[in-house]
């Protein structure tokens, strides 16, 4: 049985420049980028020197912390480069692709497998990563035991892919998936959904959810917020719902298969659309066959509230599910504080008029509209933070280091991009997201 969530309070950011729903396949990546930095709070212990020859499957490093878990190739090639940052860690995995390298058997599991059987394929595979937990919003600990796992059959934020595209025909992988994580918890496998049309609404062995409502409707801190906080002691796990096709796969075929329908939208996108592509991906396969207008972008692996930005020449995230380019924001608008505004979106409604065009796609730069300054009380997050918890004292706890006050006001159970809503509507320009990120950290430092 359903529980349907209705969220109130929120903003939705409509851009120009969405996607239209076409599906392309752009150049194939001559190389493919794997970055430690995308998994939080991971050390890697490499096992393959440079020059090594891989197959598509083959084990790059695992985590010092914990060895069980491991990170492979997404494709068949040679690790050309292993390049290193400030102390020697190391920030890039270069590997030159040969798409005829093959592909490892792991080998498929039946539906009726047993948790320990699930964990280990999944473990065995390079496949574990892409299964988060809270709290600290980390590669989940394989030896601990969720309560419930969560998964967002939505997307809500600015630009980003619509899911009931991107997994249409892909029923068969997504059953599979929630099946095994279902053995893997005592509790529920819930997932949210926009609607009766979501490919989710038909599988068995997890709770759908219908979710409406503006931005952050379709985060998965929401849903955790409205249907199951987490509390001390306690622990949830996290899927993309792209990554469980991944697992789907694998799990039916036993080959590990990267590939990813992904937007390619925003305002300096020529043809806005959808790509064919893979983890790791050259940012130049799909972003200039999709065509870029101006010379002064900012390229984005991930959705604009929440991604990272990424060079021209750089490449995708291994959690991207989108990629945005908008104008670069670093000119300066002469008295732009001191007059009405007709072209930019404001929850506020003093000099602001976005209220009065609720759908208008407004084509939006990088520019933060003012400096770092004192963090004053306003009163607006609340009306965009729809989870049970106070947003200013939170993120005043974090700044000043208190774990007695973070752990009481509900720090378990977010994540850096439940507050990115608060972020962008900030007066004071504070790093909101960072913030909590650097919050989490200490807490996973200090309390484990």
């Amino acid at each position: 049985m359903s529980k349907d969530i209705r969220i109130k309070k929120g903003l939705d950011i409509r851009l120009v420049g969405k996607a239209e729903k076409t599906i392309s396949e752009g150049p194939r990546s001559r190389t493919i980028t794997i970055r430690p930095s995308d998994f939080h709070l991971v050390t890697p212990k490499m096992v393959v020197k440079e020059g090594a020859i891989l197959q598509a499957g083959d084990e790059l490093f695992y985590s010092k912390s914990q060895e069980s878990i491991r990170f492979v190739s997404p494709v068949a090639g040679t690790l050309t480069e292993i390049k290193r940052g400030a102390r020697r860690v190391i920030t890039d995995l270069i590997i030159e692709a040969d798409y005829n390298g093959g592909s490892k058997d792991f080998g498929s599991l039946s539906a009726s497998a047993s948790s320990d059987d699930v964990k280990q394929k999944l473990l065995s595979s390079g496949l574990w990563p892409f299964i988060k937990q809270r709290p600290y919003d980390v590669v989940a600990n394989p030896n601990s035991e969720p309560k419930a796992i969560f998964i967002s059959g939505m997307a809500t934020a600015p630009l980003a892919a619509d899911l009931n595209f991107t997994l249409a025909g892909k029923e068969k992988e997504l059953q599979a998936a929630v099946t095994a994580l279902s053995s893997l918890t005592a509790g529920s496998v819930h997932v949210s959904i926009s609607g009766s049309e979501s490919p989710f609404a038909g599988l068995s062995h997890i709770k759908t959810h219908v979710v409406k409502g503006p931005h952050p409707a379709g985060n998965v801190g929401t849903l955790i917020n409205k249907l199951d906080p987490v509390n001390k002691g306690e622990v949830v796990w996290t899927v993309a719902a792209q990554d469980l096709v991944i697992i789907g796969e694998l799990l039916l075929t036993g080959h590990f298969n990267p590939e990813r329908i992904i937007s390619v939208a925003g305002s300096s996108v020529k043809t806005p659309k959808y790509y064919k592509t893979i983890i790791g991906a050259e940012v130049a396969t799909f972003a200039y066959d999709a065509g870029i207008e101006g010379e002064n972008n900012r390229f984005i692996s991930g959705d604009v509230l929440t991604g990272n930005k990424v060079d021209p020449k750089g490449a995708l995230g291994y959690y991207a599910n989108s990629f945005v380019a908008i104008p670069e924001g670093d000119d300066y608008e002469f008295f732009g504080w001191n007059k009405p505004v007709f072209d930019k979106i404001s929850p506020s409604r003093a000099l602001t008029f976005s209220w009065m065009q609720p759908k208008k796609r407004y084509d939006l730069d990088t520019n933060t509209n003012g400096e770092h300054r004192a963090f004053v009380v306003t009163g607006n997050y609340e009306e965009v933070f729809p989870l049970d918890i106070y947003p200013m004292q939170i993120l005043k706890s974090c700044m000043v280091n208190d774990l007695d006050e973070m752990e009481a006001l509900g720090m378990y159970e977010v994540a850096p991009e439940d507050f990115a809503l608060t972020e962008f509507i900030c007066v004071s320009k504070q790093p909101h997201q960072q913030i909590i990120r650097e919050g989490l950290d200490l807490m996973y430092k200090e309390i484990g």
